[in-house]
């Protein structure tokens, strides 16, 4: 094995971990040695071909296929440098008040957060995009949502340059989309922070991580890491955890964390979602554009969201409820296809937790709860109407019996969309934005970190990513892990001091 030693070791480069590295800079410059390692390779930006299965394998965890313990949700996570930032949507919101109060953390301000998330937000470019870039798949969800008697909001995007591939999701063939692959990795590597990729973080030891670089294989996309391939132990002052929900939980389990940390893993949330799609009679422009200009938001009333979406064939066959005739017809319609993808925002449950099986891998246990498939199915209910009111002819609903829905039946929903008909398996749910694992609070019994990121009983080991998530934060969490990675970051500086030249000498 091979020794490597720190000041500062990052591990992730998503959204936490790149607004760390760049936020470090300073430390570089003043003496400080600050590595980032990433378990994902770092692409070409002739390697975004914008293929589905392609890039689906090439960008996600397993595939795009990261299943829960019982098999019923899938979790899309990005694996490559830039993380999951590399393969959303760059929809730019930040953190309700009432989700923040709701939190109740000590140390943790609402409005700093807020200023610290702004402050990335403008970093990244976030925007409301001109009316003339906005789709028809986008348009008429605003004169659906109109006419079922809603108002939908514009999200801001962190692009620039957009060509509107609607790719977003397989990676910007474009580079338009600013996320930490962008801008704050290339700028931390200008600062002088050290990147590796292809770098998986096995286990984490006293105030050091072993790590495994991997080696490219002939046929894979992305660079050759920047190390060797083999087993290392780097040594360093400070350790940062910025994995993911998933990931981070998982890498403090494996290294036997739990024992002195009893909520470890708890905690987990996500927006448990399906893609809808309603036939209209016209082909409209669903693939051309940027895919997610608006939402509709019914958390706190309904405990549901809405938002525009395109999903690409394969993803789209694999959401859509049966087999067969009508399976087909409805994909040979793909170009006159409407789309709207449904998110649940959940709440904490005691039997939703990450933990790890007896090879360390993570597996993460989720049960639909009563009250997140009635939100499910009351989503599906309002987007069926705003389907309709846009002027289309059938929906296909997946919480109902069978799952396609003509205009005429549109006094039927509250019969045909029914929590009955929502079974586990059988409706395709992916889950977006995983978050908790790592909840922040006062102390080892009630949480993991306090509301600096800093592990009970462990100052030297830092979290900063959405595992720090106590509850759902109900909206698309990036920019509120920048601003909480922002505060990490700025604890980091706080505990080196000043003067980190000597830092050194503190190891």
């Amino acid at each position: 094995m091979k020794h490597a030693q720190y000041d500062v070791l990052i591990v992730g480069s998503g959204a936490g971990g790149g607004t760390v590295a760049q936020a470090l800079i300073p430390l570089v410059q003043a003496g400080a040695s600050v590595l980032l390692v990433e378990k994902g390779p770092r692409f070409r930006d002739d390697e975004f071909t914008g293929q589905e299965l392609e890039m689906a394998s090439a960008l996600y965890e397993d595939g795009g296929g990261f299943l829960t313990a019982d098999g019923t949700m899938t979790l899309a996570m990005g694996v490559a440098y830039g993380g999951s930032t590399v393969v959303y949507t760059g929809t730019s919101l930040t953190a309700p008040e009432r989700v923040i109060r709701h939190w109740e953390i000590p140390g943790l301000d609402y409005k700093d957060l807020v200023t610290r998330s702004e402050k990335y937000a403008a970093e990244n470019n976030a925007h409301l995009l001109p009316d003339e870039e906005i789709n028809e798949n986008n348009r008429l969800f605003v004169e659906g949502c109109r006419a079922a008697g809603y108002e939908a909001r514009q999200f801001p995007v962190n692009v620039k340059g957009c060509l509107g591939s609607s790719l977003c999701n397989l990676g910007c063939p474009n580079q338009a989309k600013q996320g930490t692959n962008r801008v704050q990795l290339p700028r931390a590597e200008q600062g002088g922070v050290e990147i590796v990729t292809r770098a998986e973080a096995l286990r984490i030891e006293d105030r050091a991580v072993v790590v495994r670089v991997g080696e490219a294989q002939p046929d894979e996309k992305g660079e050759p890491s920047e190390w060797k391939p083999g087993d290392y132990r780097v040594e360093a002052a400070t350790v940062v955890l910025a994995a993911g929900s998933v990931g981070s939980s998982t890498l403090l389990l494996r290294s036997g964390f739990g024992a002195g940390l009893p909520r470890l893993g708890e905690g987990f949330t996500c927006h448990p979602a399906f893609i809808l799609v309603a036939e209209h009679e016209r082909e409209i422009t669903n693939d051309v554009g940027h895919p997610k200009s608006y939402y509709l938001d019914r958390a706190e009333q309904e405990g549901w969201v809405l938002e525009t979406c395109m999903y690409f064939p394969f993803v789209t066959a694999k959401n859509l409820t049966g087999f067969g005739p009508s399976h087909s017809t409805l994909m040979r319609a793909f170009p006159r296809l409407q789309m709207i993808l449904v998110l649940a925002t959940d709440k904490v449950t005691a039997r939703n937790r990450i933990t790890v099986d007896r090879r360390g891998r993570p597996a993460v246990h989720y049960t639909f709860t009563p009250s997140v498939v009635e939100s499910m199915v009351d989503a599906t209910r309002a987007a069926t109407r705003i389907f309709f009111g846009a002027g289309a002819v059938r929906v296909h609903a997946p919480p109902a019996d069978p799952p396609l829905i003509e205009r005429d039946e549109i006094s039927r929903l509250d019969e045909r969309i029914h929590s009955r008909f929502f079974r586990p398996a059988r409706v395709s749910v992916s889950a977006a934005h995983p978050m908790g694992g790592c909840g922040m609070g006062g102390d080892a019994s009630q949480s993991v970190t306090d509301a600096w990121g800093r592990v009970h009983g462990h100052p030297w080991l830092r979290v900063a990513d959405a595992s720090l998530f106590p509850d759902s934060v109900e909206i698309n969490p990036y920019l509120t892990i920048m601003g909480l990675a922002d505060r990490v970051a700025e604890g980091i500086m706080n505990d080196h001091g000043a003067n980190s030249a000597s830092l050194g000498e503190e190891r």
